[in-house]
């Protein structure tokens, strides 16, 4: 039986990566609290103390003012997918509807192949 990949939160990673980071236990011990690999711990607190400097520079966002700009920028995708959408469904309104007995009449026949002489 196939076990589907677990998926962590990003409180749950911070929670893990602070204990790391306290020291009063090892790695080893910590993951297996969590049931988790050492390593996938080690990337965490990486990733953690990589992301860290930005704190401080500005370079990081506020989540909220993150997701604002990403709803903004859906928001916009949007409206061009459904201006797309009413400018096909006009397009195809305007063909002129073939009934099956017409589209038989219309078909062309098949050419003959005749080699050169």
């Amino acid at each position: 039986m196939k076990r589907s990949r677990r998926k962590f939160s990003s409180n749950f990673k911070t929670k893990v990566v602070l204990e790391v980071l306290k020291e009063r236990e090892t790695v080893q011990q910590i993951a297996a609290r969590y049931e988790i690999h050492p390593n996938q711990i080690s990337m965490w607190k990486r990733q953690f103390l990589d992301g860290a400097e930005g704190v401080f520079n500005g370079d990081v966002k506020a989540p909220e003012k993150r997701s604002e700009e990403e709803q903004a920028k859906l928001y916009k995708k949007i409206g061009q997918l459904q201006v797309e959408v009413d400018f096909l469904k006009k397009a195809w309104a305007r063909t002129e509807p073939v009934s099956q007995a017409q589209a038989g009449q219309r078909r062309a026949r098949p050419v003959e192949y005749i080699p050169a002489v």
